[in-house]
């Protein structure tokens, strides 16, 4: 490899770098931002209890259905130039039902529980997709057998599930039902990596999110008009129409909690996800998902920093303990796998092994040799 070669793979791993670190610190900031949405009081009900002034219902629906809107242009350009993959939408409707309910579960955790303990839930997610893979993918099995991966899947579930039984006060009423939440997130985002996988295969990893994301828009934007809490007007009308109360958030429509919800829509669905397709493209599966498996880690002390003075937000001395262990587990399980995949003959890369997260299957499925599949 010639200087100018070196050179130019040097800056791309760094750029690839700084990808990462931004979808990281992207996706770091959405537990955290549902967690300040729901402590915004809403006006009073007729019992006199005062619940968040924004629901999960609703959250989910503006969230999602903004960040929908911004994947309508790249499938538009790809269809103006003939470049849309056939079947592309039929092919995403299964993906996208997983997707749909993983997003609910997703955006009620944060309502019942603090963000760290629903992220170090989350890493739940690599052992659900383990157990799919075996079923489903019979080219997965001599990566889940190997010593390595088992021993990884261990140390993964009980630093989670001790992490989970150190809440402090216990896992009664809203907190255990959060974390219930949190592991059904894990579950649904797993079938939603190995749907992506099954029905999707040898699409551009871009569309395919785009697609997905239009079905996942349209369904968080239909049960917030169905469940969504019904608004209150400043002279005590109920609203029409479900969803309406997040206009009336601090400022209104031009104000700045409003211009929040909406940000963090792009930064959590839109932005984020186009870093993460990037920077793997720039430093592969291992490393890119490896530092993603930080998140839990960047989401509790984010916590710290933007809810200090609530203690019911932060993570025991014990559950920082426990919960780095779980980050080993994944990390192990991780490192197996790219391992395995490297060190193989066969025309496999590390693309058709067992994806890590959601992110990784839709990049995978790009690389998908459909006779494999």
């Amino acid at each position: 490899m010639g200087d100018a070669s070196r050179e130019q793979a040097g800056l791309s791993r760094t750029v690839g770098i700084v990808l990462v670190l931004l979808t990281l610190a992207c996706w770091t900031t959405i537990p955290l931002y549902l967690s300040h949405l729901k402590g915004i009081p809403g006006p009073p009900d007729e019992s006199g209890a005062v619940r968040p002034l924004v629901d999960a219902w609703t959250a989910n629906g503006w969230r999602y259905g903004f960040s929908t809107l911004l994947w309508v242009p790249p499938l538009l350009i790809a269809w103006w130039g003939r470049r849309l993959p056939a079947g592309l939408f039929r092919a995403a409707l299964v993906p996208s039902l997983f997707n749909a309910a993983a997003q609910v579960c997703f955006g009620i955790a944060p309502y019942f529980v603090s963000p760290g303990l629903m992220t170090f839930s989350l890493r739940l997610n690599i052992v659900f997709v383990t157990i799919g893979a075996a079923v489903f993918f019979v080219a997965e099995r001599r990566i889940i057998r190997s010593p390595g991966f088992l021993v990884g899947i261990v140390i993964l579930m009980v630093g989670t599930l001790l992490t989970v039984a150190l809440q402090k006060g216990g896992l009664g009423g809203a907190t255990g039902f959060g974390v219930l939440v949190s592991f059904g997130s894990a579950f649904l985002y797993a079938g939603y990596a190995l749907a992506v996988r099954k029905w999707m295969h040898g699409m551009p990893p871009m569309l395919a999110f785009a697609a997905v994301s239009q079905y996942t828009g349209l369904a968080l934007v239909a049960l917030m008009l169905i469940l969504g809490d019904r608004g209150i007007s400043p002279e005590g009308i109920p609203d029409a129409i479900r969803g309406l109360n997040a206009l009336r958030l601090p400022g209104g429509v031009l104000g700045l909690e409003f211009a929040m919800l909406l940000f963090f829509a792009v930064v959590g669905i839109g932005l984020g996800h186009t870093l993460y397709f990037h920077s793997i493209q720039r430093l592969g599966v291992a490393v890119s998902a490896g530092v993603v498996q930080l998140q839990p880690v960047t989401v509790s002390l984010g916590a710290m920093v933007v809810f200090p003075n609530s203690p019911d937000q932060h993570l025991s001395g014990w559950q920082w303990i426990t919960g780095l262990v779980a980050l080993v587990g994944a990390c192990v399980m991780l490192y197996t796998q790219h391992r395995l995949a490297s060190a193989t003959a066969a025309p496999i890369d590390e693309f058709d092994d067992l994806p890590v997260d959601e992110g990784v299957a839709i990049v995978a499925q790009s690389n998908e040799d459909p006779r494999r599949v």
